[in-house]
């Protein structure tokens, strides 16, 4: 995914998230409604959360130095975790208890009934607007990956994180004008606090997916599949590479990626043809996965045609060759 274009469904969801907060906040003061205001605080932890994205992507563009030669690219990792803990909080957990204490006094919608349903069909649309721009971002790199698949295979945060946001404020809405309308016709303030607390369940459970998966690549992950072979295929199809023995790859970054592998060579041949066949190696494999920087480290062996080939997502394997 280009850094590009994550920014792009950042900046629309953040232009309508923006928008749609106050326009929720000033219905919730006209009606007291539960939802609208579960709704305004879930739209403006997603404005705060958009910013933190844009900050993190920022950060990571600092140059590498002596205390952190890999470079900075896990910042966008870790701000990704932190919107994770804001939605979980602020929207989720803030949801959930205006949802109980509206259970336990609720109140009806008397006053500019009108209000909360306009705002939240426009709402709508302005998210859906949100939402198609992600999806329209997310699928020249999603390829033939279902959505599930790319949710949890992506290397890049921002967009699986605004696309699980998008969705989440989409169905919220829904939840949300089910509330109001609900509450309207039969009067009983109950159902605001039944879709307010269906809107922070919904949150917790998007909140929690996404600390998953942003814990896993600050973790570290291998590269895909794809990459991992294309890799290989390069290095092996390299002249003078007997076989590749083992290699293990480590994303420090959305588009930086750890490369440390061991190839055979044979024993005739001279320090000065190893040294030429490694940086041909290195370069056919950069030129493999142009979309990544590769930090590459190939350490030469000799072909003794009994070490085992493990491959770098073998989990049984702790111990090179």
């Amino acid at each position: 995914m280009s850094t590009e274009g994550g920014n792009r469904a950042i900046l629309a969801a953040l232009a309508a998230n923006l928008g749609i907060a106050v326009t929720k906040f000033i219905a919730f003061l006209l009606t007291s409604s539960s939802s609208m205001l579960a709704e305004s605080v879930h739209s403006l932890a997603d404005s705060a959360n958009q910013a933190l994205l844009l900050f993190g992507g920022k950060r990571a563009r600092r140059q590498a130095t002596p205390e952190h030669p890999f470079g900075y690219g896990r910042e966008r990792y870790f701000w990704a975790f932190v919107v994770s803990i804001v939605l979980f909080s602020v929207g989720g957990l803030f949801a959930l208890y205006e949802a109980y204490h509206k259970w336990e006094r609720p109140e009806g919608i008397t006053s500019f009934a009108w209000v909360p349903i306009v705002v939240l069909v426009v709402s709508i649309g302005l998210e859906g607007f949100s939402f198609r721009t992600a999806i329209h971002e997310s699928n020249p790199t999603r390829g033939t990956r279902s959505w599930p698949q790319f949710i949890r295979s992506a290397k890049a945060p921002e967009l699986p994180v605004v696309l699980l946001e998008d969705f989440a404020a989409l169905i919220g809405l829904v939840f949300a004008l089910l509330g109001v309308v609900l509450t309207i016709v039969t009067g009983n303030g109950r159902w605001d606090a039944a879709g307010t607390g269906l809107i922070g369940l919904l949150l917790v459970t998007v909140a929690l997916v996404l600390a998953v998966e942003m814990k896993s690549l600050l973790l570290g992950e291998a590269a895909s599949p794809d990459h991992v072979r294309a890799i290989e295929a390069a290095i092996i199809g390299t002249e003078g590479v007997g076989r590749l023995i083992h290699m293990r790859t480590l994303h420090v970054g959305p588009e930086e990626l750890i490369v440390a592998a061991k190839v055979a060579v044979t024993e005739t041949d001279t320090a000065d043809l190893v040294a030429t066949t490694i940086n041909v190696a290195e370069l056919n494999a950069r030129q493999a996965v142009p979309d990544l920087t590769l930090l590459m480290y190939l350490e030469p062996d000799i072909d003794h045609g009994n070490d085992e080939v493990r491959p770098s997502w073998d989990p049984t394997s702790t111990t090179p060759s």
